[in-house]
């Protein structure tokens, strides 16, 4: 016999729990096994007030837009309509079935906002890394990660490694002495050139104090003029001024631990190891759907990689550390 389901939908109570509907092995299931929220207040604690009408909880919308990047759902609109539809999502959310879906409006205000003004994003990417235990040792690039001042940020600031070549601009093509040919006495911040002469930031005293360091973070040292007018090296050396200058980073420390890395047999394999990153922005692309940003200018980018790095990492941790095996009444 043909059945027929013309019951009319018309209960005025359902009871069932929405942690029964999301199946053990959903994505969303083993991602939210390793999202830790609970400090995400605590963070955000200075910028709300103590006073007026309860805002949208925060953890709330940090759990939407991580939805939206691990699924490649671009839109906030669509994103809040499908918050709204999918149980799985609602129990992601911790909304309940009545629970009400924020404006999509609720997430530009606080991005612009409070959002960036605590660096919230970078928070949450820092709580999942710390989440994996992990530890950035070292970090492979490209010449555009070279400067001085990532460089700089990578050796000073954080202690990484840095697997990258380091972005050279003082070598001279003009067959004249480089930067390279003089040698840098860092007990008396001081350069001496080829034939033994000194160049320093400054030859009167009185002018220790002050910092000669111009707007790049770039200090000069020169020789004197009355050194460079007899030396028989000048044509290779500065033949057209009156005497030789010579420029260093402020980072330059750090650009010399690159070069060092750049020496060693480590080097070599991060360099065929760097071709791989290529599937990461390929998976960005395709499944993540971040093919072009959305948010404008550099804030807005930062942004967008943030949450897209972090969406990343959840997705890698559930795909390979998993949650364990499906529960079975038995084990209950």
């Amino acid at each position: 016999m043909m059945g027929r389901n013309d019951k009319p939908q018309n209960p005025l109570f359902y009871s069932f729990n929405l942690d029964d509907l999301v199946p053990q092995d959903h994505l969303l299931r083993k991602i939210d096994h390793f999202l830790d929220l609970s400090d995400l207040r605590q963070h955000l604690a200075p910028y709300y007030s103590h006073t007026g009408r309860p805002s949208i909880d925060p953890g709330l919308m940090i759990r939407m837009l991580i939805i939206g990047y691990c699924l490649g759902i671009r839109s906030e609109r669509r994103l809040c309509e499908e918050v709204r539809l999918n149980l799985a999502y609602r129990w992601f959310c911790r909304l309940s079935i009545e629970d009400p879906v924020p404006d999509h409006s609720t997430f530009s205000k606080n991005r612009h906002g409070r959002f960036r003004q605590a660096e919230t994003l970078r928070f949450v990417f820092e709580q999942v890394e710390e989440r994996l235990a992990l530890k950035t040792r070292k970090l492979i690039g490209d010449t555009a990660y070279g400067t001085a001042e990532i460089l700089g940020w990578m050796v000073e600031e954080k202690g990484i490694e840095p697997h990258v070549p380091v972005w050279e601009k003082a070598e001279r093509k003009d067959g004249t002495f480089s930067r390279s040919d003089f040698s840098y006495d860092a007990v008396n911040d001081e350069y001496t050139c080829p034939v033994g002469k000194r160049l320093k930031q400054y030859w009167t005293s009185g002018w220790q104090s002050r910092s000669r360091k111009d707007q790049d973070s770039t200090l000069r040292y020169h020789s004197l003029k009355k050194d460079c007018e007899g030396c028989t090296l000048k044509e290779q050396c500065c033949p057209n001024t009156q005497r030789r200058k010579v420029t260093r980073s402020v980072h330059e420390a750090a650009r010399d631990v690159a070069r060092a890395v750049s020496q060693t047999p480590a080097y070599r394999q991060t360099r065929r190891q760097r071709k791989q990153v290529e599937m990461l922005f390929a998976h960005m692309k395709r499944i993540l759907k971040v093919d072009r940003l959305r948010l404008r200018g550099i804030k807005g980018a930062q942004d967008e990689f943030l949450l897209t790095a972090t969406a990343q990492n959840l997705r890698r941790m559930a795909k390979y550390l998993g949650t364990g095996p499906p529960k079975t009444p038995e084990m209950a």
